[in-house]
C-alpha cells in the first residue's frame, strides 16, 4: 500500500477517497479538509478567536490540534460534568493536552460552580442524561464565548456525527432540527457563531490522525450515553459506507447543496426576551439553564455565577 502523494509507504487507506496517506501526507490531508470546510463554509477569518468545545475525545482535541496548526488563535473550554471517573479523567487528558501545546484551557465544574452534575439533573427530571448534559454545554459554551471575546464556538462534530443526526431526523422528518443542520449557526443577538469544522472527516480518521500525532485522548464512551438512538443511526451509516464508501459524505453533503434550504422557514427566531438570572436569550422569564440550576441545585447554591478557571 503506497501513499498517493509520495508513493511511500502508506499507513491508513481512506475508501471514501481512493486515496491511501503516509504520515506527512496524512496530516496534510486532516488539515486541508479542515481548511476547506472553513473556507466553504465562511466558518472564521483569519484573525477570528475561536473557543474550541473540549471533551478530551479524540475529535475535539484533534480539532484544537488542527486549529491551533492552521493559525487560529485557539482556545479550549472544558466542562467538568460530575460523571464520576470518566469526567475527571476526559478532563485530565484535555489538560495534558493544553500544557503540551502550550495554549489556554479554561475550565468549569458543574458541581463546584453551578451547585449541580448531570447524574443529579438526570435524576431529579427524569430525562435522559444527554438532555441536561447537552443544554448545559450549549448554555456554558455560549456563556464562555461571549464573555472572552471569542468570534465562533467550534465543536468536534465530524462527518460521522452529522450523517447520523441527519439520519434520525429525516426518519422522523423533524423539519425544525433540519433547518439547523448546516456546519455553521451565524451569530445572532446573545448567541456566537458555532461552527463544525470537522464535517469533512469521519471518526476513522480522527482516530488515526490523533495516534499519529501523538495525542493521548479518552477511548470509552460516556457511560450515561447507553441507549442513545445516535449511536444505533452511526452502526447503521457504517453498514451503508462498508458496501458503498463515500455515502456518508453524499448523504450529508448532497443535503447540504441541495435541500438544506428548504428548511429555513422552519426556524424558531428568537423573541427578543432575556433571563431574568443570566441575561441569557430566552422566551421565558428565567432560561432552560437557570431552571434546571433552580431544580437541582440546594437552595443555598442557587444562583451561582459562573467562575471561569484558565490554565496554560
Amino acid at each position: 500500500m503506497k501513499c498517493r502523494v509520495c508513493r511511500g509507504p502508506a499507513v491508513i487507506d481512506l475508501p471514501a477517497h481512493n486515496a491511501n496517506f503516509c504520515v506527512e501526507h496524512f496530516v496534510a490531508f486532516c488539515r486541508s479538509q479542515v481548511a476547506k470546510a472553513i473556507h466553504e463554509f465562511r466558518m472564521l477569518a483569519p484573525d477570528d478567536r475561536v473557543l474550541v468545545a473540549v471533551s478530551g475525545g479524540k475529535d475535539s482535541l484533534a480539532l484544537w490540534d488542527i486549529l491551533l496548526d492552521l493559525g487560529y488563535e485557539a482556545d479550549g473550554f472544558v466542562i467538568g460534568l460530575g460523571i464520576g471517573e470518566y469526567s475527571e479523567t476526559s478532563t485530565a487528558y484535555a489538560r495534558s493536552f493544553a500544557e503540551a501545546r502550550g495554549a489556554k484551557l479554561i475550565e468549569v465544574d458543574l458541581r463546584a460552580d453551578h451547585g449541580f452534575d448531570v447524574p443529579t439533573a438526570a435524576a431529579e427530571t427524569k430525562r435522559p442524561a444527554c438532555s441536561a448534559c447537552g443544554l448545559s454545554k450549549r448554555h456554558l459554551f455560549d456563556r464562555a464565548a461571549l464573555e472572552g471575546g471569542h468570534a465562533a464556538v467550534a465543536t468536534g462534530h465530524n462527518l460521522d456525527d452529522e450523517a447520523a443526526v441527519l439520519f434520525g431526523n429525516t426518519l422522523r422528518w423533524n423539519t425544525e432540527y433540519l433547518a439547523r443542520q448546516r456546519p455553521i449557526l451565524p451569530e445572532r443577538d446573545g448567541f456566537p457563531r458555532k461552527i463544525k469544522p470537522l464535517v469533512r472527516l469521519g471518526e476513522r480518521e480522527m482516530a488515526a490522525y490523533c495516534v499519529v500525532r501523538g495525542i493521548d485522548y479518552i477511548v470509552e464512551e460516556c457511560p450515561m450515553a447507553a441507549g442513545n438512538k445516535h449511536l444505533t443511526y452511526k452502526d447503521a451509516l457504517n453498514l451503508v459506507e462498508l458496501e458503498s464508501p463515500g455515502s456518508k459524505h453524499a448523504f450529508y453533503h448532497q443535503f447540504l447543496r441541495r435541500a438544506a434550504d428548504s428548511f429555513d422557514a422552519e426556524t424558531t427566531a428568537h423573541d427578543g426576551n432575556r433571563c431574568s438570572r443570566c441575561d441569557a436569550p430566552s422566551a421565558n422569564e428565567i432560561c432552560a439553564f437557570c431552571a434546571l440550576v433552580e431544580r437541582c441545585a440546594p437552595p443555598a447554591e442557587v444562583p451561582i455565577d459562573l467562575r471561569a478557571r484558565s490554565s496554560r
